[in-house]
């Protein structure tokens, strides 16, 4: 039979505390009733850190979360981890508000070998394509502008991040002082102010 925690109008970090408290004394089956999107977050974390299936619906601007266990014997809820992923989910913090910008400086990633350092920025953009959520913006600059021109490896993969949505800025001057300006494959031709305000923006950047 299904235990009932009502986390309503209750403040982080009760409704992940009293969600695992449940877990421990009754076992899964556990709903848990929250009104606010963050609280259902956490919840759903600490969940899959006790190797439970979370079942999510929200109904009248409440969240119904329904956890159940994947296979007989998959709930640990006393292990050292998910006590570890209540104390960090107990700051309850907020996403990051505002876009996530990748900035890509050069054309290799890494320090010591740039046949290595090219290889890996190749598959670090590839890698940004197979992400849950594309960035919302790649900034490339000084030697990155080099990523979106004809003949780069990187080419292809950039195109699937824009049609995935992603905006994709190369400096103007960048590619001016390489002699590649004619020689743009993807995205579009920026300046640094739009640079500074797009960074001055971000709720998050990512630099490899």
């Amino acid at each position: 039979m299904e235990v009932l925690v009502d986390a309503r109008g209750k403040a982080c970090p009760l409704p992940v505390i009293e969600t695992r408290n449940a877990l421990r004394e009754h076992g899964a089956p556990v709903v848990t009733l929250v009104d606010n999107d963050i609280a259902r977050q956490n919840v759903e974390k600490v969940a899959r850190q006790m190797g439970l299936l979370a079942e999510t619906r929200k109904e009248e601007g409440v969240w119904r979360i329904t956890l159940t266990a994947a296979q007989e014997g998959d709930l640990d809820a006393d292990s050292p981890e998910v006590d570890q992923a209540v104390e960090q989910l107990s700051s309850c913090a907020l996403p990051a508000p505002g876009p996530t910008v990748v900035v890509l400086s050069a054309d290799t990633m890494g320090v010591g070998d740039d046949t290595l350092g090219r290889a890996l920025m190749k598959g670090f953009v590839y890698a940004l394509t197979q992400l849950d959520e594309a960035p919302d913006t790649v900034l490339l600059y000084n030697g990155g502008a080099k990523l979106s021109v004809e003949g780069a490896e990187t080419v292809e993969d950039l195109k699937t991040l824009e049609e995935a949505g992603t905006e994709i800025l190369t400096c103007g001057t960048c590619l001016n002082h390489y002699g590649l300006t004619e020689q743009l494959a993807v995205g579009s031709v920026t300046n640094m102010y739009v640079i500074a305000e797009t960074l001055a923006k971000a709720g998050k950047v990512i630099r490899p």
